[in-house]
């Protein structure tokens, strides 16, 4: 069916705005002006005043991870509950007598962060959570998602005691006589996980179905996500079935490209040889890039950086990967045709991550291989004109700044922090840089993102600003959510922008960002949400 849109402000991905676009069958088929769009009305077209409102091509959010956030779509919000030790627990008891759970069933919360504690600002142990349940087993994620925590029930359940080897990749924190504390970092949190009932097929579509529903609340009709390894003890196989199945039910109201997440190269090898690799799939699912998670997170010092943090001495992080580990499923991948997307927060793990781009590139050029780093977070000048080098692309969280302006300095000392965040570097040098959000790890909220992408500063008391001058453009920011997230994707030809021919996914937002204050850019409204032209949101 054929729909006119007249009297709006409709951003083509151009400046100046215009005023109209017609859109039939999933595609855009004009743009510009109220006359020229009235010239496609025919017999049946509907026709759609905007009434001044602001439209742009669907947002893109090119990483995060929609399974996970279904997942704690289902477990308390401490993320809402994170000023005190005290109030994360009381949360925990309250969601817990609220939800009701059936016995043995597992505890669980995510979201808290020490860093917001008032008084002492330390990770919660095993014996603050025997205090909600020495019963039930008891588990709270970081916000980040890089650390959780366990009571002694779970302990019992998982079976870790003194004697057990801390796993590759990760760690478990012990106390002074080598009694594990029930803090469990990076790999380490699979012997946690794997403890943990696994969710079956429709449990899995019913939690991509509510994660898409609140995508497409904040104007995300596009998303870029990291789900194969979500659950340890789910086959990714499964996954896929969860996926297509919902897909072919015409219930996925996202365009999912998959970043494919893999810890061996034993997995990866059975993925392509089953025939998945970049650009499979169809028009709601598609198979994207390899994943690999590089380092953990700044907030619980488990990004791997060069030197050791300034606030620790006594630590660089955790490196979940070697060299020759990324050389292996890295070079795996780019001589099968996939992309790669690697996780890299600190600038240890990225020496490790371009010098690998670098081997692989010159031993088997790709001129379009579109690569990338997720995060990109504490990167020194080098490490960026590496990026340009290898024409990698960059995949960054502005919103991480509402948090991490609070503590890089501490982090990693003034010098270090000078050149990270650097996204408008980035853009400068002429690399593709792609918005997201990592959701869970924050909410999926594009026009917050965009907010702290303009002003470097905190979104509700406005702290900063932080490097000013790698401040982003109104229309830089909302680009990297929409055009360079597409590019990521392979996608630029048919989606990212209002232009005929192109995928008619679209937002209508209450006001014009280009008009809009800065600081007051995160409270503009999505009023709708639309895939293929069809509203799968409105407010």
């Amino acid at each position: 069916m054929r729909a006119i849109y007249i009297n709006g402000k409709v951003y083509t991905g151009e400046l100046p705005l215009v005023e109209a676009f017609v859109q039939e069958d999933g595609r855009f088929l004009y743009a510009g002006d109220n006359g020229g769009a009235l010239e496609f009305k025919a017999e049946g077209t509907e026709v759609v005043d905007l009434a001044g409102r602001f439209v742009c091509a669907g947002f893109n959010d090119s990483h995060m991870h929609l399974l996970n956030f279904g997942y704690s779509l289902r477990a308390a919000d401490l993320s809402r509950h994170t000023g005190s030790l005290e109030e994360v627990l009381e949360e925990m008891r309250r969601f817990g007598e609220a939800e009701k759970l059936s016995d043995g069933s597992w505890l669980r919360g995510r979201g808290w962060n020490q860093d917001y504690f008032e008084g002492e600002r330390r990770f919660p142990n095993r014996y603050d959570l025997d205090r909600i349940s020495t019963a039930r087993p008891v588990c709270i994620v970081r916000a980040c998602g890089h650390a959780c925590v366990v009571n002694s029930r779970a302990l019992e359940m998982i079976g870790v005691t003194a004697g057990t080897p801390q796993p590759e990749g990760g760690r478990f924190d012990v106390d002074e006589g080598g009694e594990p504390l029930g803090i469990f970092r990076e790999n380490a949190m699979d012997l946690v996980y794997n403890r943990i009932p696994a969710p079956g097929r429709e449990e899995l579509k019913d939690m991509i179905r509510s994660a898409c529903r609140q995508l497409n609340r904040y104007g995300i009709t596009s998303s870029q996500t990291d789900d194969l390894l979500a659950f340890p003890n789910v086959p990714w196989q499964e996954t896929l079935a969860a996926y297509r199945e919902l897909e072919e039910a015409g219930e996925l109201t996202v365009r999912v490209y998959e970043q494919s997440q893999f810890s061996s190269l034993k997995e990866l090898e059975r993925f392509v040889q089953a025939g998945y690799t970049t650009g499979w799939g169809s028009d709601r699912f598609r198979i994207g890039p390899l994943k690999m998670l590089g380092d953990g997170s700044l907030g619980s010092r488990t990004a791997y950086l060069s030197e050791p943090y300034s606030d620790a001495p006594d630590t660089r992080g955790i490196p979940i990967y070697t060299r020759d580990q990324f050389r292996e499923m890295i070079g795996y991948a780019h001589d099968h045709g996939m992309q790669a997307a690697i996780h890299a927060i600190g600038d240890g793990i990225l020496d490790d991550v371009l010098a690998v781009y670098r081997e692989v590139l010159e031993r088997n050029p790709r001129a379009d291989h579109r690569h990338g780093v997720v995060h990109c977070q504490i990167t020194r000048p080098d490490q960026l004109k590496a990026f340009r080098e290898l024409s990698l692309n960059a995949y960054v969280q502005p919103i991480f700044l509402d948090y991490d302006i609070r503590i890089v300095n501490r982090r990693v000392g003034e010098k270090r922090a000078l050149s990270s965040y650097n996204f408008k570097t980035l853009l400068d040098m002429g690399v593709h840089v792609s918005g997201g959000s990592d959701c869970p790890v924050e909410l999926p909220d594009v026009m917050e993102g965009i907010q702290c992408a303009v002003t470097r500063r905190t979104v509700k008391d406005h702290l900063g600003p932080y490097l000013p001058e790698q401040a982003m453009t109104v229309r830089e920011a909302i680009d990297s959510f929409t055009a360079a997230g597409a590019w990521a994707s392979f996608d630029e030809e048919r989606k990212g922008r209002i232009r005929p021919g192109m995928l008619a996914d679209f937002v209508v937002l209450e006001r014009d960002p280009f008009e809009t204050a800065p600081q007051e850019l995160g409270s503009v409204n999505v009023l709708a949400a639309f895939v293929d032209g069809a509203c799968v949101y409105h407010r």
